[in-house]
């Protein structure tokens, strides 16, 4: 940088990161000049100087400039001074590592600047003038390595990026061990499956020499593996039946024996049902792995396992739920049959009997249970008592009140059941009616709450590796664990406003 022309700085032949002041002090002939500043081409400012005081010019932002000056001498002369060109070069360069997250096998070697590009826009590119850790890291072990770039332009910015490198052990004998386990399991199946239709041909060509029964209550293939996948659960129950924390984990599951499944006994065998589909899960992810020639990550096994042992929850409330609704719009049907039985006539016995024969469904079976109860000499108090504690349902209790007092003290009970059934019809209709009204909203809250995860999924497709900072970085992990709160939240915030209680 040299002083000429009247400028304290005449130019800077090497680009620079920091402010530049220019000062120009005109001639002691000068009355007054006016300077403008063209940054990149254009100008950008223009101030008159009606004096010759010497003025600051300050440069500050990215960019080659230049300063014109017009000066006036007393003689009315005009001259024009130029001064050279101010670099300044305040932007980082780029620089662009493409995959963040590369895997490479244990002893195998790595090319630092293979797929890298590093760019300025002062300098150009710089791809020779990176810098890297490369030498430092050691790949003879296992683990993730960091691998940092770094590179700084002529004006002294510095720009680092890093990516991470898995080193993981020679697969191949793994691999195979895997391979090899799913063939002869593939291979057991297939073995059993043409035994099996062997069997049902030679069956069917020696059946035609036999006498057909005149019912066949052989079961059918399904059931058959329905019964011993049920035999499998209780020897799996006989071990674990010792833990205080499952025992606990699974009185929750109490309310499904008898409703999703009649093969289990306990809640205990619904736990344990959810551990063996959270397995079958882990073992497709481990062939779907397999077949790629790739080991699972830490994540890859979780994620399938908590989606596995969780998945089980939704198709037991969903049936749950479904034997619920079942089993309130039976109910009106069973008490009106109830009513109109006893306006027949008929005891509280025969009208139970007489919806056993009616009705079909989970409501038929509850009555089935209560004649059963009232032929081994049970109260009628104690059995509609028992009837009210398994449905749990606003209507029954009333009914097993009203029962209780009336056979306690008597009363027209055609009245009370025929109160009974109105309440119940006009219960219905208001809950049909709000379910109209609501639908079109809650399919809205349904869509908002699948659309991220469908975008998550989509995204994942497209591109499998854009999340994996989420689980490779410490501030991935902290934004995730918000955004699942913030999503949770919603979903519970949107549920209890569109609750409606009835």
């Amino acid at each position: 940088m040299e002083e000429r022309n009247g400028f304290s700085i005449y130019e800077n032949t090497t680009p620079t990161n920091q402010d530049i002041a220019v000062t120009y002090t005109p001639d002691s002939s000068i009355t007054r000049y006016q300077y403008r500043v063209v940054k990149d081409g254009v100008e950008e400012d223009y101030v008159e100087i009606e004096n010759a005081d010497p003025t600051t010019i300050y440069l500050t932002s990215t960019g080659n400039y230049q300063i014109i000056v017009q000066v006036y001498q007393q003689n009315g002369r005009m001259e024009t001074v130029r001064s050279g060109v101010f670099k300044i070069d305040k932007e980082k360069p780029i620089i662009d590592v493409g995959e963040r997250n590369i895997e490479m096998q244990l002893g195998s070697t790595l090319e630092p600047l293979a797929g890298i590009t590093v760019y300025d826009r002062q300098d150009g590119d710089l791809i020779s003038q990176v810098t890297t850790n490369y030498d430092e890291l050691d790949f003879s072990t296992k683990g993730i390595k960091t691998l940092t770039y770094t590179v700084s332009d002529q004006a002294g910015n510095t720009t680092s990026e890093s990516i991470y490198i898995h080193v993981v052990g020679s697969t191949e004998s793994e691999l195979l061990i895997v391979q090899l386990g799913i063939i002869f399991i593939l291979g057991i199946v297939i073995i059993l499956t043409l035994f099996y239709q062997k069997s049902m041909r030679r069956e069917k060509r020696i059946g035609k020499f036999g006498i057909e029964p005149l019912e066949d209550n052989t079961p059918s293939l399904i059931d058959q593996a329905n019964g011993h996948y049920n035999k499998f659960i209780q020897r799996l129950k006989k071990g674990l039946v010792k833990s205080v924390f499952l025992q606990k984990y699974a009185k929750r599951y109490e309310k499904y024996v008898g409703v999703i499944d009649n093969g289990y006994e306990s809640g205990l065998d619904f736990v344990i049902n959810k551990f063996i589909v959270s397995l079958i899960f882990v073992l497709i992810a481990v062939f779907s792995k397999t077949i790629q020639y790739q080991l699972l990550s830490l994540y890859e096994v979780c994620i399938p396992m908590l989606f596995g042992f969780f998945m089980p929850d939704f198709i037991y409330i969903y049936r749950y739920r479904r034997y619920r609704e079942q089993l309130e719009n039976d109910l009106l049907q069973a008490i009106i049959v109830m009513n109109n039985a006893f306006k027949s006539g008929r005891s509280i016995t025969q009208a139970i009997d007489l919806v056993t024969k009616e009705l079909d469904g989970p409501i038929a079976s509850e009555f089935k249970k209560m004649s059963v109860e009232l032929s081994f000499g049970l109260s009628l108090d104690d059995v509609f008592k028992r009837f009210s504690d398994r449905i749990q349902l606003e209507e029954v209790a009333y009914m097993t009140a009203s029962l209780s007092i009336l056979n306690k003290t008597g009363g027209n009970i055609i009245q009370v059941f025929s109160s009974i059934e109105k309440s119940l019809f006009n219960k219905k209709k208001l809950k049909l009616e709000l379910l109209a009204l609501t639908g079109s909203s809650k399919i809205i809250m349904y869509v908002l709450f699948c659309v991220p995860i469908l975008f998550i999924v989509f995204i994942s497709i497209l591109n499998p590796s854009y999340f994996d900072p989420f689980f490779t970085t410490q501030i991935g992990w902290i934004m995730m664990i918000l955004i699942l709160i913030m999503y949770i939240s919603y979903i519970m915030i949107v549920r209890r406003v569109m609750r409606v209680r009835m």
